[in-house]
């Protein structure tokens, strides 16, 4: 049995203890998945803050949810489902934020919204350089939701499908076409950049 087998393996007995009441199974849940849910907030809503806030959120819901998952083998589906309608929330929050700054007169340009400041430092710590997160968040959310599950969190296509609840093939065509269109627009970043940096 593989390690990611192992880690389900575990995890499910944790739950169906944790069902039962057991708090302490639930937190060794918590212990086992809160890093990886973590870094998904991170690359979908590309905040520090909004991800720990995001991530948080999700095992609330989980957990006020739990006794609602009737087949515990989904599990991992299932709470990428909870984590990816939370990353949508609040990615709708941010916007109307940001919105309301923008409209709010000459302190809008002090805020950190899309494409600011905060947003490339925050990218230039991270595993993916700032170039692809920006290209990445050019896509729209379809093509951008199944790339993050297929190609950073390594789900597999029936997973995706459960999560977004449509079918492996719709998976396929839009995995397809966001890296075809991913990778024109990377192209196109990366020679803007070029010609900005070059005129500095």
């Amino acid at each position: 049995m593989s390690l990611p087998n192992i880690a389900l393996d575990h995890t499910e007995k944790l739950i169906e203890r944790a069902k039962l009441g057991d708090k302490k199974s639930f937190n060794e849940v918590v212990g086992l998945w809160y890093k990886k849910i973590y870094n998904f907030c991170y690359k979908y809503c590309h905040d520090h803050d909004q991800a720990s806030e995001a991530a948080q959120r999700t095992f609330i819901k989980v957990y006020d949810h739990l006794l609602k998952l009737e087949d515990i083998g989904k599990f991992k589906s299932w709470l990428y489902i909870i984590a990816l309608n939370v990353c949508r929330e609040e990615s709708r929050r941010m916007t109307r934020v940001a919105k309301m700054f923008v409209s709010d007169g000459d302190d809008s340009k002090h805020v950190e919204v899309d494409g600011g400041e905060t947003f490339a430092q925050v990218y230039d710590r991270s595993e993916l350089s700032s170039i692809v997160i920006a290209s990445l968040n050019q896509l729209g959310e379809e093509q951008k939701e199944v790339i993050l599950m297929k190609e950073y969190e390594g789900l597999k296509f029936r997973e995706i499908a459960e999560v977004l609840n449509i079918s492996e093939n719709t998976v396929k065509s839009r995995l397809y076409y966001g890296l075809s269109n991913l990778k024109k627009i990377l192209v196109k970043n990366r020679a803007f950049k070029e010609s900005y940096d070059y005129g500095k």
